[in-house]
């Protein structure tokens, strides 16, 4: 893709004027879909926030280098959007705080409530000019150690519970995807099958050149090390390379290389109807 490195945060000082033409990372750590998600963690930036951010650097493009020629840029750039895994483990099933909401929202209108939220912020995008948009859908969010250290009940297996959540979610996401990709004219919409290409990996893990697929490199306590963020006090691995998980929530550099890979290149399992890499040249 002709990068240098990793794309620079929206809000790091060097992110301004023509270094916004390079790629831009409007992430932030524990925001999800639905704005009351990850409210535990305080100051994140949920999409609604992340897609504002997104409209202030458009604004200043144009400003630069005027509207025709920021629209051209805009309308041929790739933009991917990885979100919902958090609106599920920091909001439905964060404990003691979700009983409240489980109690009265099943999870059908749990999650019909973050397709409707997030069918308003993709369309949002394309009005600001997005049109190769790869959307990422949720992971086997059971199989990750905070989630087996948190549901007990199966062994050594991943949480069933949560991964049913991702699945229903998965399956409105990809309707979603279809529905954008034909309403919205000059659209190119493409369903990245994040669920399957990650349980293929802990499936076949040793395959894949690791040796545990269940417990995080990074751990403070819990049976797979999945208790405590990973933090100054935490222990390490050995060799973060052997695992597939690097801490209670996040796959490792290796597994996420597996997963770019299969985005980038990938058939139409992985990734459909086109892959990044022809998307790019569309």
């Amino acid at each position: 893709m002709g990068l240098e490195g990793f794309i620079p945060p929206y809000m790091a000082p060097e992110t301004t004027g023509d270094a916004v033409m390079r790629g831009v990372n409007y992430a932030s750590g524990g925001g999800g879909i639905l704005n009351q998600t990850g409210s535990i963690f305080g100051g994140r930036l949920n999409l609604d926030a992340q897609i504002d951010n997104y409209a202030n650097s458009r604004h200043d493009l144009i400003a630069r280098h005027g509207e025709v020629a920021a629209v051209s840029l805009l309308r041929g750039a790739l933009f991917t959007v990885t979100t919902g895994s958090n609106d599920f483990i920091n909001n439905y099933l964060t404990p003691i705080f979700s009983v409240p909401e489980r109690a009265t929202t099943p999870p059908a209108a749990f999650i019909g409530a973050m397709i409707a939220k997030y069918r308003q912020q993709l369309t949002r995008l394309y009005l600001l000019d997005a049109r190769k948009v790869v959307v990422a859908n949720v992971g086997p969010i059971g199989c990750i150690p905070y989630q087996r250290e948190t549901n007990p009940s199966g062994g050594t297996a991943c949480a069933e519970f949560p991964n049913q959540l991702a699945r229903s979610f998965n399956r409105r996401l990809r309707a979603l995807v279809d529905e954008l990709g034909a309403a919205l004219p000059g659209s190119r919409f493409v369903y990245a099958d994040v669920y399957r290409i990650v349980s293929d990996i802990i499936a076949k893990y040793r395959s894949h050149g690791f040796e545990v697929a269940d417990s995080a490199c990074c751990y403070a306590g819990g049976r797979f090390g999945g208790l405590v963020p990973c933090g100054p006090t935490s222990r390490y691995c050995a060799d973060r390379s052997k695992y597939v998980f690097w801490d209670p929530y996040h796959p490792s550099d290796a597994a996420n290389e597996l997963i770019s890979r299969r985005i980038l290149d990938g058939g139409p399992a992985d990734i459909s109807p086109v892959n990044v890499r022809q998307l790019i040249t569309a």
